[in-house]
């Protein structure tokens, strides 16, 4: 039976005293918590799963791990000495987001195994509506989710897929009682999963076929473990530790010149790349399939030592003709049927559809993902005309192809609980004017005209009319001055009582 659980939240004792909802326990959603509570404000985390982890939790792949640099790849008021690589793995990362719980005592903020199906702004109240798949209801002040852009498994409806008698899964959800040896293994996709993980089993696997709908950019990545030293070094002199933060910052920020129109560190990462594949691949034929015919960068640059090694086993194929149908023994290709015991997606994520499956509904019953329709769009990646008190982490515009997002997700933290604090300061309701949020929008989609990414590739940065919906268009260090403090001028603080007379001022523009 429904329930309306609003009264059982710690701290929720009248409606000034709701809390932040957030949704979603990834790096963004503890993140949020910690600020918050930080700020005295209380608040609810909403997660899907089991466990905490988000994205770390789900891709569990062999060789998942980060291309980020390990001591970026904490939080800047929890940097972790015990990093045991430069780029650290997958169950590292996860096991530091469990520890993050721990130290800032979130499982009590914490409730698992609750997705949320809607949400809906109660305009006479002044407060969010939310309602999980199992029909409880939760009443909040504000609403932030924190989904991330890369959380929902996309696999392509190819005909015959019911039909296959093997296993068959996606790389965002490794079936791991499924043994690989001996196995012919037809793998669909070579994009940043299958990158980390082909080189994993193909050493194991009897045959592993491949299918590239596009080759990408491969430069060599400067992994290796963190010696007994360093460690030691980072634990009794902590600053050292944030030296070398600093530095790695400094360095990789330095590099978004590369994502450029004509840069010449963009040249200098597809010769890297060229001079990889031509001293692992000998084949001609098989050199030309795996060399892109777009600058480096217009889809993600992705990292390996052993990727190209790998495509030249004698027990690898690669086949670029595309995947026409399943069979119920394998696949069928350019014509020709190729059997295969097991199938494994690393066909992405639905990236485009920000928020889904959940319902968000604003001012006036308005639906965020009609509103969306062209694409997705907000202020700062943050906020959205027509939602009132509604927040993002990890929303449209705020991935990054250079640097690490966790800067990101700090950034937007912060910047949501400055958000908050002019609300109490005005004892209203928060959301952007429709005409700053266009504005921002409008310098944003010409700044992103510079970049590689509106180039002639298709990737997952872009919607199907060719608008980069996911990415930031500059450096972090642009986006740490646009979110570094909250312009009002830009918002409307009305109290709730007002709302509902906004209803045609106030669209998603």
């Amino acid at each position: 039976m429904p329930k309306d659980v609003s009264t059982t939240v710690s701290h929720a004792r009248g409606e000034g005293d709701l809390p932040v909802v957030i949704v979603g326990a990834g790096a963004g959603g503890l993140c949020m918590a910690v600020k918050l509570k930080e700020a005295g404000i209380p608040c609810l985390i909403l997660e899907k799963g089991d466990r905490v982890g988000g994205t770390w939790r789900d891709n569990d792949y062999p060789g998942s791990g980060c291309d980020v640099v390990s001591q970026l790849y904490s939080f800047s008021f929890d940097l972790n000495p015990e990093w045991d690589r430069r780029f650290a793995k997958q169950d590292e990362i996860q096991a530091y987001l469990e520890t993050f719980v721990k130290r800032f005592d979130l499982g009590r903020h914490l409730r698992l195994n609750t997705e949320v199906a809607g949400a809906d702004w109660d305009e006479r109240q002044g407060l969010w509506r939310i309602t999980t798949q199992s029909g409880d209801s939760i009443a909040a002040r504000s609403l932030v989710t924190s989904t991330g852009q890369l959380n929902r498994p996309y696999t392509p409806d190819f005909a015959g897929r019911s039909s296959f008698r093997g296993e068959a899964f996606h790389s965002a959800r490794w079936d791991h009682d499924v043994d690989l040896r001996g196995k012919r293994v037809a793998v669909i996709g070579s994009g940043a999963s299958a990158i980390q993980f082909v080189p994993e089993i193909a050493p194991d696997v009897e045959k592993l076929i491949l299918f590239q709908r596009s080759p990408n950019w491969v430069t060599p990545k400067p992994d290796r473990k963190i010696t007994s030293f360093e460690k030691a070094l980072f634990r009794h002199l902590p600053f050292l530790m944030r030296l070398q933060r600093i530095w790695d910052y400094t360095k990789l920020e330095l590099t978004f010149r590369a994502f450029l129109k004509g840069s010449a560190l963009g040249r200098k990462w597809q010769r890297q790349s060229q001079q990889a594949l031509e001293s692992a691949v000998n084949d001609p034929d098989q050199r030309a399939a795996l060399t892109p015919d777009y600058p480096a960068g217009c889809k993600r640059i992705l990292l390996s030592n052993d990727w190209f090694a790998t495509m030249a086993r004698d027990n690898l194929e690669l086949r670029t003709t595309g995947v026409d149908a399943i069979t119920e023994t394998g696949l069928r290709s350019g014509g020709e049927d190729i059997a295969a015991d097991v199938l494994i997606f690393a066909t992405g994520f639905e990236s485009q559809d920000l928020l889904a499956p959940m319902a968000i509904r604003g001012l006036g019953g308005q639906d965020l993902h009609a509103a969306w329709e062209a694409g997705a769009v907000a202020h700062r990646g943050v906020t959205v005309a027509g939602f009132p008190n509604f927040f993002m982490v990890y929303g449209p515009n705020t991935n990054l192809g250079h640097g690490s997002i966790i800067f990101m997700l700090e950034c937007q933290a912060k910047y949501i609980v400055k958000c908050h604090r002019e609300m109490a300061a005005r004892r209203g309701f928060m959301m952007p004017r429709a005409e700053a949020q266009a504005h921002f929008n409008t310098k944003l989609d010409q700044d992103m005209q510079h970049t590689v990414w509106v180039d002639g590739c298709s990737s997952w940065y872009k919607n199907a009319e060719g608008k980069v919906v996911t990415n930031w268009s500059g450096t972090t260090l642009r986006y740490w001055w646009e979110t570094r403090a909250v312009n009002p001028d830009e918002f409307h603080f009305e109290a709730p009582v007002h709302a509902a007379g906004m209803r045609q001022e106030e669209t998603v523009a």
